[in-house]
């Protein structure tokens, strides 16, 4: 997962975000920045109890945060979505003693990004690609 600060980087460079199940989000500048969420159809929660555990499904939870916008959300993309946003730009992502590379193309220049965690070097590699630096 890409670091919530990469993402505001990403979100502020322009990066859209059509929400969908399965997608990690943070609510910006509530203080909750470290507390990620997971778009779903339906919460599934485990209780424990004595006898053991079970894994309970809820059509919905109820707590102090009803709705948000999703302007006042960052996208937390995954590696998947971060190279499916690359497209065709994208050529390989490789190990290097250092960390990540992530090469990539556009009209014939080559460029590529480096970062110690594969998601933020394709994370970057996207923020490189959508702001032209």
């Amino acid at each position: 997962m890409i670091s919530v600060g990469l993402a505001r980087r990403l979100r502020d460079a322009g990066l859209r975000w059509d929400p969908a199940p399965g997608d990690r989000f943070v609510v910006a500048d509530r203080d909750m920045d470290d507390e990620v969420f997971t778009l779903s159809d339906m919460t599934v929660d485990v209780h424990k109890h004595a006898t053991g555990s079970v894994i309970g499904f809820n059509g919905t939870v109820e707590w102090a945060l009803d709705s948000v916008e999703a302007q006042d959300t960052i996208w937390l993309p995954s590696e998947t979505q971060l190279r499916e946003r690359l497209g065709a730009t994208f050529r390989r992502l490789s190990r290097e003693p250092a960390g990540w590379r992530v090469d990539f193309e556009v009209v014939g220049q080559g460029s590529h990004t480096e970062h110690s965690d594969a998601a933020e070097a394709y994370g970057l590699a996207l923020l490189r690609l959508i702001t032209g630096d």
